[in-house]
């Protein structure tokens, strides 16, 4: 620790005038410190108090007693926190008058004696610095307090304190401590003052005032940081005292109430609040006073000066207190939370809103019945919404018809189908003559009804004089952009007027009844057009992949009794890849007839697509679910909008969801690479193992968009069997999801028989026939490519690699006996190695793959894909990608995890076949 800089004041020189000052001196703080002892002993030489300053502080202190003996406990004002009688030998710190600076700051006094030693101990010192006054007196302040650092410096002030110099400064002082095996103790910071003075004897002394500097700086802070919240706080913010009167208040409040801060002190709430209102925060206040329970959020209401709006406030009340403890005030901090209840009351109108459009989505369409469709609407508005209500559809469209008639005038014929009061049966009688159920009628051209039906738009009607209707709103029930007829909502007079919001809810539960009971027209039309599609759209028969062998099932669900075969959104495919690597896709697009049908054969069309760009399964499903969200729409996910105002379109636009796993299988690895959109897991048969599902993350349906799709890489044993299907091979009404899991997996226990034999002791065992969803079942039974199939070798960066690739491949063609395919592959590998040095990075890796045809693969670390180009007649190269095109059967390119690949494919040579001539390949190019 090291000593803050301090100003010393010396006594002047020792001349006869400065003696004669310091005899003065000395007389006088002989005549104030040498009092003898109370208990009649004679205390050391050190200062003493005088016997006036003893008497007056007895009478104060019995003054002090007295008054607290008087007050009535009760009173805050009177006791307050902290205000408790102080135990003998305790100082107290509070005093008369309250409010003063030592509420919050502490000082003590100890003094000195000549031989530098303390001699007095106060008891505020015993407070300050933790130790007795037996303790203390005789210690040596320097050598006590002062770090060992300072110690030489402090006995020279020592000396010149004694030697009758005064000294004031700030010193870092540490308090010893017994207990502490370091000896350190407590560090602090004081500011000193040192008077000197001399003994009874004249011997010089000296008389120490302390004050704890850190209690003043943090006073500093604490007055520095009131100051800034209080004068920028957002919020209204007053500080009330005991009289419940304003003491302060800050700009915020000021310029919501009018006037400067100053000018509101001394006002009560009276001034501010009506009087039923000021009672209760006036009761409020003195119950925080009296109790110092804070109270939150405490809802006021009134009136700014000058404003006929109703305002209210949110506010936040606390007792404060002194620095000894005592209560001197309330604190109030308020916001004006008016627009906030007012967003509250729309918020909850809105959710009354939302409740009875959730209320009807559950109720209404449960039936495609157009009557028992109009009588749910009826069922949910009435009296929720309204005490009167019917519903009008065009005749045109009950018989049947394709288009509703009467779109262009409105005063086409309508049959009443369902009306319903909740003012006991009350005939509807707003809306012209009576009109009972079931009967056909038409509205007048000029009508409010009839224009409704023309333009589509809502009409607010007006109720006669003397009838029961206050107002009626006529809804135009709309859907697809169709007008299929009209609902009327009325309000009896007494109940509250229809609003714009109360407009808006009436449309929304109109559209959705017409929704529902125009998909019961269409459906009718929709279950003829879908049987067109069911059989050109199944699936052909069993496929054949490298590596595997494959069975497939389709069994299509029935919609009733007599309409078999109806066509669902279920399908799968097998696609092959290069490299000997094959694609297993199943789906399930959600819904049935037309539109499940059309949707399922654009994404089956749509995977073989991104199949044979050879994107990782992930890449595929992400591009699908794009697919997916604009399928419908003429331009897809950008022109959803556009064809939305289409009439007819628009309805293809609205929802298609699918589910979705899609495998890809390398049969020289025999390494299959999953992932799922939302699909049943798939089922794994190991030799000689129970039946199990593998573990893939399910993953969100086509359709939804925003969440990427992950993959799984699982290593399949040779003659394992995999299973992919759809929901409803495994689940119905009868049988639940996981029931019917369950038994799937319990029927796949004989792997090592013939595949058509294992499909159909599946579809025999589990519950196929429902005839609720549509069936898909694929499996297929892992046969690896053998080792001596494949031929893989690792070449260096060199152009002599390129003659080391066409000796590897001459030399396994002639060891698989295919030496008529030896010149033609000798002079593609030449070429792909060639291009792999020119073009590509890292070392080269030559593939041959030998099974139902020949493959040959070369690798590199290079991105760049191979582009091919139309060489000039005058140009030396640039023809070797064509050369590859012209003497292979299939080509390409695709990217791998640590670079590309560039695979050719050549058929085997069978007798049939015959093999392109490089010769004349080679002068084709010129």
């Amino acid at each position: 620790m090291s000593e803050i800089p301090a100003k010393a004041t010396e006594s002047e020189d020792p001349s006869n005038s400065g003696r004669a000052r310091a005899a003065g001196d000395l007389s006088d703080a002989r005549a104030s410190h040498g009092t003898p002892a109370s208990d009649g002993t004679s205390a050391s030489p050190v200062p003493a108090r005088s016997a006036a300053a003893d008497a007056r502080d007895d009478r104060d202190a019995r003054d002090d007693r007295d008054a607290r003996s008087a007050r009535d406990p009760r009173d805050p004002d009177a006791t307050g926190f902290g205000s408790e009688e102080p135990r003998p030998g305790e100082p107290l710190w509070q005093s008369k008058p309250p409010g003063s600076i030592y509420d919050y700051i502490k000082v003590a006094s100890f003094s000195i004696g000549p031989d530098g030693l303390v001699d007095q101990w106060s008891l505020r010192a015993e407070q300050v610095f933790g130790i007795p006054a037996a303790r203390a007196v005789g210690m040596d302040p320097i050598e006590a307090f002062i770090d060992p650092d300072l110690r030489a410096q402090g006995q020279r002030k020592m000396a010149e304190i004694l030697d009758g110099r005064e000294w004031t400064g700030v010193v870092p002082f540490r308090v010893p401590d017994d207990s502490d095996e370091g000896g350190r103790g407590k560090d602090g910071l004081a500011e000193v003052y040192v008077m000197p003075t001399r003994t009874e004897e004249g011997e010089k002394a000296a008389v120490c005032i302390v004050v704890d500097v850190r209690t003043l700086r943090r006073m500093e802070t604490d007055l520095a940081a009131s100051q800034a919240i209080f004068g920028q706080s957002p919020f209204g913010f007053l500080l009330i005292d005991t009289d419940l009167r304003v003491r302060r208040a800050n700009q915020r409040f000021a310029s919501l109430f009018g006037g400067t801060p100053d000018e509101h002190r001394g006002r009560g709430v009276h001034d501010y609040l009506a009087r039923p209102e000021a009672e209760r925060v006036a009761a409020t206040l003195r119950r925080v006073l009296e109790s110092g329970d804070s109270i939150t959020d405490m809802h006021v209401t009134g009136f700014l000066p000058g404003s006929d709006e109703r305002r209210h406030w949110s506010v936040n009340l606390y007792r404060v207190h002194s620095g000894s403890g005592r209560p001197i005030g309330i604190a109030w901090l308020g916001i004006d939370i008016t627009a906030r209840r007012a967003a509250a009351r729309e918020a909850a109108a809105a959710r009354r809103n939302l409740a009875l459009l959730n209320d009807a989505g559950a109720r209404i369409g449960n039936s495609l019945d157009l009557e028992t469709t109009a009588r749910e609407l009826l069922d949910v508005v009435v009296p929720g919404f309204c005490d009167l209500a019917t519903v009008d559809l065009y005749q045109g469209l009950l018989a049947g018809d394709e288009t509703p008639p009467g779109l262009a005038d409105g005063s086409a014929e309508l049959r009443r189908v369902a009306f319903s009061s909740a003012v006991s049966d009350a005939p509807f009688v707003g809306g012209g003559a009576e009109v009972a159920v079931g009967a056909v009628h038409h509205y007048p051209f000029n009508s409010p009804c009839a224009d409704a039906l023309r333009t589509a738009r809502v009409q607010h009607v007006p109720g006669e004089d003397g009838g029961l209707v206050q107002s009626t709103l006529a809804v135009p029930m709309v859907a697809h952009d169709t007008v299929v007829g009209l609902a009327q909502f009325a309000r009896t007079k007494g109940s509250e007027p229809f609003g714009d919001r109360d407009r808006e809810l009436a449309v929304e539960l109109a559209a959705r009844a017409a929704v529902c009971i125009d998909n019961a027209r269409l459906y009718r039309r929709e279950h003829e057009r879908a049987l067109i599609l069911q059989r050109s759209l199944l699936p052909p028969g069993d496929p054949v992949a490298a590596g595997l062998d494959i069975a497939c099932r389709y069994l299509p669900g029935n919609s009733s009794a007599d309409r078999h075969s109806e066509v669902g959104g279920d399908w799968f495919d097998v696609i092959e890849l290069p490299g000997h690597r094959t694609a297993l896709v199943v789906g399930d697009v959600m819904g049935r007839g037309l539109r499940a049908a059309v949707a399922m054969g654009e994404l089956r069309s749509a995977v073989r697509t991104l199949a044979l760009l050879d994107l990782e399964p992930a890449e595929v499903l992400s591009a699908l679910d794009e697919i997916a969200r604009g399928l419908g729409a003429p331009g897809g996910v950008q022109q959803a909008t556009r064809a939305a105002r289409r009439p007819r379109e628009a309805d293809l636009s609205e929802v298609y969801l699918a589910t979705c796993v899609y495998a890809v299988y390398d049969s020289v690895t025999r390494r299959c690479t999953f992932a799922n959109a939302g699909h049943l897991p798939p089922v794994l048969v190991e030799p000689g193992e129970d039946a199990l599902m593998l573990d893939v993350p399910p993953g969100m349906p086509l359709g939804v968009g925003g969440e990427p799709f992950e993959e799984v890489e699982v290593e399949l044993p040779e003659g394992a069997l995999l299973a992919l299907y759809t929901d409803g091979l495994v689940e119905s009404r009868d049988h639940p999801l996981d029931e019917g899991l369950q038994a799937f997996v319990g029927a796949l226990t004989d792997p090592t028989r013939p595949l058509e034999d294992v499909c159909d002791h599946v579809l025999t065992t589990l519950d196929t026939h429902h005839g609720e969803d549509d069936i898909a079942l694929l499996m297929a039974r892992v046969q690896g490519l053998p080792a001596d199939s494949v031929g893989d070798w690792t070449l260096p960066r060199e152009p002599r690699s390129v003659g080391r690739a066409r000796e590897f491949a001459r030399t396994r063609l002639q060891s698989w006996d295919l030496e008529a395919l030896v010149d033609t592959t000798e002079l593609l590998v030449s070429e792909l190695v060639t291009n792999a040095l020119r073009y590509g990075e890292g070392e080269i890796r030559l593939r041959l793959l030998l099974d139902r045809t020949l493959v040959c693969e070369v690798w590199d670390s290079g991105l760049v894909q191979p582009r091919r180009r139309r060489a000039r007649d005058t140009d030396e190269g640039g023809r070797g990608l064509q050369l590859v095109g012209l003497l292979s059967a299939a080509w390409g390119s695709r990217r791998t995890p640590r670079g590309k690949t560039v695979w050719f494919e050549l058929p085997l040579p069978d007798g049939e076949t015959t093999l392109a001539d490089p010769a004349e390949a080679l002068l084709s190019l010129f």
